[in-house]
């Protein structure tokens, strides 16, 4: 996109803001449900029942099936219709699932308010970032990814802490009810957004619409299919870890009033740096290595792998600074991932390219890592459990090393004229 054809900055930097604090609330409403997850145990299930955890486990591909199957679907749609009404629509739906959450009177009851809110996180995932790829130029894409992504470990820890403060003075379903408010607000504000999806203008190769085409070749695109990998394997351990983390503290003999929003303050803190920190520094060494984007993700993952492990063998309070170390590295991929994945695609196919790689990162990431490390859990312990989420993390970190070869050339081929 030229600069003569670039949308206001003032309207691109709207857009940014509100899809940072939809972005924000969308992470929220995630991790509410881990934050009060021993308690929803209490509630539906006998406290010495063995497959407790494995049913409370369940919660999360509950959403995250729905999530991916309807991020494909809803992602075509996108290619083809106003994103912003997509984002609107779906951002009402899960806040309204969010808040039914709350009200649920059985475990199933619970279990289906969590289908409806992967159905409108589903639409969201492949819309937002492609409006950015949209409003702002290649050279800039790691940094802004990294703005945009910076929701997802505050939202995250937000998520953890209100969860645990409301839960503490209200109780689990107070929590539910309060967070989905705010996003039903910024839901009715994207109707009022503009879409910035380039027009096709004469002489110009990239006509509207995708061709059959366009999405089998994903499939032969290495440097996207090296990232889902490399993303599923990250995906399968911070799942793993975020939904656990409250049973592993209690494991570790820690008070969950004291414990839960420290964890929550460790992820504001060291997320967030770390998701800045990924894409600026991922944009600085683009000049020096044409894989910087793979190379930032790929390090920050080896070293998430021994901090992880030492944290799991550590005494509190020392384990808490290996927990910080180990969050920071695993954060400071998602800036240059996310942005690498939209260089790497056709403009036309960009929102069906996130949500392909969505279906893929759940279906084989943190669905599966909740059930099977509670699985773990339960008939072993919890350090065994999370010594699987670190072989994940050094899995991760592999594959993104061995995809640096292959990025730039990738890169090359979308920014050349025949896709300007």
């Amino acid at each position: 996109m030229t600069t003569s054809d670039s949308p206001a900055k003032s309207s691109a930097r709207f857009a940014l803001g509100l899809l940072l604090a939809i972005n924000l609330f969308n992470y929220i409403d995630r991790f509410v449900l881990a934050a009060v997850e021993p308690n929803i145990r209490a509630a539906f299930f006998a406290a010495n029942d063995p497959n407790a955890m494995l049913r409370t486990g369940t919660l999360a591909p509950a959403f995250l099936f729905t999530y991916m199957i309807a991020a494909p679907i809803l992602g075509f749609l996108a290619d083809r219709f106003s994103r912003w009404l997509i984002v609107g629509v779906c951002v009402i739906l899960w806040s309204f699932a969010t808040a039914a959450s709350g009200f649920a009177a059985t475990f199933v009851a619970l279990f289906i308010t969590r289908i409806f809110v992967g159905i409108g996180e589903g639409g969201y995932g492949p819309a937002a970032p492609t409006i950015l790829s949209d409003y702002f130029p290649l050279q800039m894409r790691g940094r802004i990814m990294a703005i945009f992504c910076g929701a997802i470990p505050v939202g995250s820890a937000l998520g953890y802490v209100l969860g645990g403060i409301i839960n503490h003075q209200l109780g689990w379903r107070a929590a539910f009810y309060l967070v989905a408010i705010p996003g039903m607000i910024l839901g009715l504000a994207a109707f009022w957004q503009k879409d910035p999806r380039p027009r096709a203008q004469p002489g110009m190769v990239n006509k509207p619409g995708a061709r059959k085409e366009d999405y089998f070749a994903l499939l032969r695109n290495r440097s996207f299919v090296i990232n889902c990998l490399a993303q599923t394997a990250m995906t399968f351990a911070l799942g793993g870890l975020a939904f656990w983390m409250s049973a592993y503290l209690i494991f570790r003999k820690q008070s969950p009033e004291l414990a839960t929003p420290i964890f929550g303050g460790i992820t504001v803190v060291a997320g967030l740096l770390s998701t800045l920190l990924g894409g600026f520094l991922a944009d600085r060494l683009q000049k020096r290595f044409s894989g910087s984007y793979f190379l930032v993700s790929g390090l920050g993952m080896l070293l998430a792998f021994p901090l992880c492990i030492a944290m799991l063998y550590a005494p509190f309070p020392l384990a808490w600074v290996f927990l910080f170390g180990s969050v920071f590295f695993v954060f400071l991929n998602t800036g240059p991932s996310n942005a690498a994945l939209a260089n790497v695609v056709a403009p036309r196919v960009r929102a069906t390219a996130f949500a392909v790689n969505i279906l893929i990162i759940h279906l084989l990431g943190d669905a599966l890592s909740p059930p099977l490390l509670g699985a773990v859990a339960g008939h072993y312990d919890m350090t065994m459990a999370f010594l699987v989420v670190s072989a994940a993390m050094l899995v991760s970190g592999v594959i993104w090393l061995l995809g640096m070869k292959y990025i730039a050339a990738d890169t090359a081929v979308i920014d050349s004229p025949t896709f300007a």
